[in-house]
């Protein structure tokens, strides 16, 4: 073992570490759990640690070198989670997407990351076989074997057989820094082609103990993962509930009635999700049934939840609600709004600054602002990213002043709490006044009735840009135009009040429940 070696054995900081030390502490403590079909599947922490070493050398004996990115595409699975931890043990870039992006931008981002092997569901497959000749540098392909019936040419290799034939001993030829890159996730490109955000070892360790605290995990604690693990906010509450010697119960689709049975038969403590996703749970008629004693805490994040939404969660869960928001350049949870605020609180709070973050408001010069002055919501510390991948421009606009440029804006309360005002970008100029977006939609997500809002400037001759709001009524309900026009102008200024409303069936949404 050479010098080098030693000394980054001794002092690193890596992601796939966790997993071995879990495994030497607590070995028979179960780590993963799921319910496909009529299987549970479980996995203990040492059974973990020697699949991902076999994962490791398994694509090592592919030819696969430290540094190489691998693109994984897939939905919520053990397999998934062995892949994703499993590149952090063999210092490989994992490159997760959402499969819900058109095959263009999947190709791009394949492509711009110069992926080497691709892991991809069975059910995935036929996506990949219609993108992968556009993939340049594409050496390798391996299926995940999750039951679907699906046609695979020779060139596919079997996730299964990887993990099977190779060697569990543990993997410590590795040179594994700090600053290496774990992961590469890449923005939604709405107005430009999306960008990679290379995410360090450091970031995504540091920031897994840092919420471990948050939420008080400890060894025995047991988490949901019902958002996707392609996304960083699963991946915060999954690594910090793993690193803390936790059980993580994952969830590859959504179903109300089912998470809510798990959290009886798996005594969770922690579930996270989308408002849409409590007021589902909610909406079952089996939930006072359902016996939900283990669960602790619930978090919600995404999009904002109306205080008749919160206060009745808090009665039916009767768990510590609290917020948590980050974005894929600054690891989440950035910022906590924390239980014992949701209900004093009204508005669109993003709470206290994370235990590893600095968070400021910022002016357009560089100034950081007082309470109450509106500026641009910055942040310093660990949890922020390296660089966007070949993108110079883009990462020096990013970290202007000594800061990384979130392009929210927001002020700071009497209390010390973040406020949310809107992206930036968001803002609606109408008549010489500025419109919060999201204050409005917050303001109609009041009514009951009301499923989903998104609230946009349309282009006007008087207004400049005309307030105009998209809703989606519950199915069922009975709602017209006056009686959002009635609520908005007993909740909002005058200017702030929709010149328009629209009713939809549906609203185009991102995976992880964003309006588009």
């Amino acid at each position: 073992m050479g010098k080098e070696l030693e000394k980054n054995l001794i002092q690193r900081v890596a992601m796939g570490d966790i997993f071995r030390r879990r495994a030497a502490v607590s070995p028979n403590a179960v780590a993963v759990i799921e319910k496909r079909e009529q299987n549970r599947i479980t996995l203990s922490f040492r059974e973990l640690n020697c699949r991902l070493n076999r994962f490791v050398r398994g694509v090592r004996n592919l030819g696969m070198k430290k540094g190489d990115r691998i693109g994984l595409l897939g939905l919520n699975s053990t397999e998934y989670l062995i892949a994703l931890y499993g590149c952090a043990k063999g210092g490989f870039a994992a490159v997760p997407v959402n499969p819900g992006m058109n095959p263009e931008d999947l190709a791009y981002i394949f492509n711009h990351s110069e992926i080497k092997l691709l892991i991809s569901d069975d059910i995935l497959v036929p996506l990949a076989q219609a993108i992968e000749s556009k993939i340049d540098t594409l050496q390798y392909k391996i299926c995940i074997d999750l039951g679907a019936e699906t046609e695979l040419s020779s060139s596919w290799l079997n996730f299964n057989t990887l993990v099977k034939e190779t060697d569990e001993s543990e993997v410590e030829d590795i040179i594994i820094n700090d600053r290496d890159i774990f992961e590469i996730i890449y923005t939604s490109g709405t107005t430009a082609q999306p960008k990679g955000v290379l995410i360090s070892h450091l970031s995504c360790f540091i920031s897994s103990l840092s919420t471990m605290v948050e939420v008080q995990a400890s060894h025995g604690f047991v988490s949901s993962a019902l958002l996707p693990l392609f996304h960083c906010a699963q991946q915060a509450i999954t690594n910090a509930c793993l690193h803390a010697g936790g059980s993580v119960v994952i969830t590859r689709q959504f179903n109300p009635l089912q998470v809510l049975k798990e959290i009886e038969e798996e005594n969770i403590n922690l579930i996270f999700a989308l408002p849409i996703m409590y007021k589902a749970m909610l909406s079952v008629p089996e939930i006072e049934k359902i016996d939900m004693t283990s669960l602790d805490k619930c978090i919600y994040a995404m999009a904002p939840m109306d205080q008749p939404s919160l206060k009745k969660c808090i009665n039916t869960f009767k768990a510590d609600f609290l917020l948590g928001t980050g974005q894929t350049e600054c690891f989440p949870p950035t910022n906590i709004f924390k239980p014992e605020w949701q209900l004093i609180k009204d508005g669109n709070y993003w709470g206290e600054s994370s235990l590893i973050l600095d968070t400021a408001v910022m002016d357009e010069d560089g100034k950081i602002l007082s309470t109450g002055e509106v500026g641009e919501i910055v942040w310093r510390g660990p949890a922020v990213m390296e660089s966007y991948l070949s993108n110079e421009k883009a990462t020096e606009e990013s970290r202007k002043f000594g800061w990384h440029h979130s392009g929210d804006l927001g002020c700071f309360d009497e209390d010390g709490l973040l406020l949310f005002v809107d992206r930036k970008k968001d803002v609606i100029k109408s008549g010489g006044e500025n419109v919060a977006s999201l204050k409005v939609e917050r303001a109609i997500l009041g009514d009951h009735r009301v499923e989903q809002a998104a609230v946009v400037g349309l282009p006007h001759e008087k207004w400049n840009e005309a307030v105009t709001a998209f809703i989606v009524p519950i199915k069922g309900s009975i709602l017209t135009e006056d009686d959002i026009l009635n609520l908005c102008k007993k909740e909002l200024g005058l200017f702030e009040v929709p010149k328009k409303i629209i009713f939809l069936e549906k609203l185009p949404v991102t995976s992880t429940g964003k309006i588009r």
